[in-house]
């Protein structure tokens, strides 16, 4: 889908990365910058997952040579991704101004916690301050627990690479059109606040109040885990009346008066207390087959490694295991493409012989060339 774009990377952590391998899974060139000499990150791999289908280049963005080279690079792009704290680029000399006077079509992605601006632009900050500042953080728990959210998942890839691709792509068209690059300042506290909408949207109707646990999606017995005999768990979220019928069917409560009234918030908590008791007496498998095949909406929860094992797994081929690693295809899927087979994952600075060459090349025949 994205053939013929050009993106490139500069080595950073979580989003920036992320977006970066969203656009290359989508099929653009994507070329990430690693840091000449640099070791890596704390905590990463030296062949990341996230760099998957990706060329890389080793730069030394301190050395002026370096510094030309990636502005050669800047000058064939159609945009760049960066995660650094403000001002930094501009330090590098590779700031928004210097790269748009090379490439005036140029789009400028930056990934940032707090954004570009503001009063907390230049403060450390993590997945879970941003997320907890921008109020996504606030229903992610049950009623009288602590906030809790999947680490990366609302902040750094919900509310930071997913917008920032989007952006991306939305200023990639709009260059195109008219031959001028902009900025795209994608900021994790942004991006979160934006997809509370959807929450706002229901508190508009009453239904879901400030309060935690009281909402229509938080406060249920139809809609939150339960803990089974095993130790696993069994994720149950049967909104629609038509298919908490089916649920309550399944387990021998369909005539049963407590659970009739479905949206009476005043017995949830009850009734919370009775399921609680009738998971746990048999295992998530177990009950995972009660369910298989019914429109009840009940899943088990499972491990990227349960999930790969999966029948639907089978089918759809979400999860692989690639020399011992677990990785998720590409997302979404179009019609008329091929089978996905995961693309090999660079060494640091692996193409750089090739990637020089390619530039020698369009310094002496053209922009064309590359």
């Amino acid at each position: 889908m994205l053939d013929g774009v050009r993106i490139i990377e500069i080595e950073g952590l979580g989003p920036g990365p992320f977006a970066a391998m969203l656009l290359a899974d989508l099929g653009a060139d994507v070329i990430v910058i690693h840091r000449k000499g640099g070791g890596v990150t704390p905590g990463m791999p030296e062949r990341a997952v996230l760099d998957r289908g990706k060329r890389s280049i080793a730069l030394d963005l301190k050395s002026p040579d370096d510094v030309a080279t990636a502005l050669q690079l800047v000058a064939s792009a159609d945009g760049l991704i960066e995660g650094f704290r403000p001002g930094v680029m501009e330090k590098l000399g590779l700031g928004p101004e210097v790269c748009h006077q090379v490439n005036p079509a140029l789009v400028f992605g930056r990934m940032t916690g707090w954004g570009q601006d503001g009063p907390l632009a230049h403060t450390a900050g993590h997945d879970l301050n941003y997320i907890s500042l921008a109020g996504g953080a606030w229903y992610a728990g049950e009623t009288g627990a602590q906030p809790m959210t999947p680490p990366t998942l609302v902040g750094d890839i919900g509310g930071g690479a997913m917008y920032l691709a989007v952006g991306m792509l939305a200023a990639i068209l709009k260059a195109r059109a008219t031959g001028k690059g902009t900025v795209v300042d994608a900021a994790i506290y942004d991006g979160t606040a934006h997809m509370m909408n959807l929450l706002m949207t229901l508190r508009q109707s009453g239904m879901f109040p400030t309060t935690r646990g009281k909402g229509l999606l938080d406060g249920p017995h139809w809609s939150r885990t339960y803990r089974c005999a095993d130790g696993g768990f069994i994720g149950v979220q049967c909104l629609e009346p038509k298919f908490y019928a089916i649920f309550l069917d399944r387990l021998g409560l369909g005539d049963d008066p407590a659970f009739q009234d479905q949206f009476n918030r005043a017995a949830w908590p009850n009734l919370t207390d009775r399921l609680t008791g009738i998971f746990a007496t048999r295992s998530r498998d177990d009950w995972a087959a009660v369910f298989a095949g019914t429109d009840a909406c009940v899943a088990p929860v499972l491990s990227p490694e349960e999930a790969m094992a999966h029948p639907l797994n089978a089918a759809r081929s979400a999860w692989h295991e690639i020399d011992g690693t677990l990785q998720a295809a590409p997302a979404p899927r179009f019609s008329g493409q091929p089978a996905w087979s995961p693309p090999a994952i660079p060494h640091r600075g692996e193409h750089s012989d090739e990637i020089r060459a390619e530039l020698a090349n369009r310094a002496n025949t053209g922009p064309s060339a590359i």
